[in-house]
């Protein structure tokens, strides 16, 4: 396998020089599937408002990475910690590093029993114990902000794929995340909902969140990403500033994967 290639991005040297702590740190992190080696002795820092995209082939592992840092899936070795928080397997670490994530999955994860105003304030009155008036104003904000207030009450079996996504981005942002994950959230859509989803998503990207989006969508990535990370076989094989990524690319495999989805 060819030895990770590591370009410091100007934006996390910025923010290291600032003195700022990493939005994300993995540390050696390995994670077994059985006897699978899913993950194999990864280091990653993401930068405080830095966007990330996480590319590579099928089974490389980009999901796998994502869903440790949120806890979705145990890691086995190595560390995580978010905003200086170490998540361990207490409950009380996982619920605190959580707190600082908002998850946006390929499958929505909407409830089909609730309509997308309930679906919205679910987290915010049972977690939050956020009174019901408050939970909805803020709702019903987000739900306008990617421009589905007008589904408000609707059943997510009553909206297109690209709407129910922009639901779960607002579910997401309500909880006021300072970190969000996006687990290939454009893969199930048609052609003309993955344009809507990915104008959000660049929107919201503007705003100086920090963002980690595994993803295919490469042009969406040399437009928005800070860093471009390149996956294979469970680990890190390219890591470059975005420019850097698709302009000069050190690896044969990140060439050859280039070629093929370009």
């Amino acid at each position: 396998m060819n030895a990770i290639v590591q370009i410091p991005s100007t934006a996390d040297a910025g923010r290291r020089a600032a003195g700022l702590q990493p939005a994300i740190s993995v540390n050696r992190l390995n994670k077994f599937y059985g006897s699978f080696h899913a993950l194999r002795d990864i280091d990653f820092q993401v930068a405080q408002g830095e966007i990330v995209v996480l590319c590579g082939p099928s089974g490389s592992g980009k999901s796998s990475l994502i869903r440790c840092i949120n806890h979705l899936e145990r890691h086995d070795s190595g560390s995580i910690h978010v905003n200086g928080m170490e998540l361990t397997r207490k409950a009380s670490d996982v619920a605190r590093v959580r707190r600082q994530l908002g998850m946006v999955f390929q499958s929505f994860n909407l409830f089909p029993h609730m309509t997308v105003l309930d679906n919205c304030t679910f987290a915010l009155r049972r977690a939050l114990r956020m009174p019901a008036a408050q939970a909805e104003a803020l709702a019903r904000e987000y739900l306008a902000k990617v421009n589905v207030a007008n589904q408000a009450d609707k059943y997510p079996a009553g909206l297109s794929g690209g709407q129910q996504q922009r639901v779960a981005i607002a579910r997401a942002l309500c909880l006021k995340p300072s970190i969000m994950l996006f687990d290939e959230p454009t893969s199930a859509l048609d052609p003309e909902s993955v344009g809507s989803v990915l104008r959000i998503m660049e929107e919201l990207a503007a705003t100086g969140i920090t963002m980690v989006c595994v993803t295919h969508e490469m042009g969406f990535a040399r437009r928005v990403a800070h860093r471009c990370v390149f996956m294979e076989n469970g680990a890190i094989v390219e890591d470059a500033h975005s420019a850097e990524f698709f302009r000069n690319p050190r690896s044969d495999r990140l060439k050859g994967f280039l070629a093929q989805v370009l």
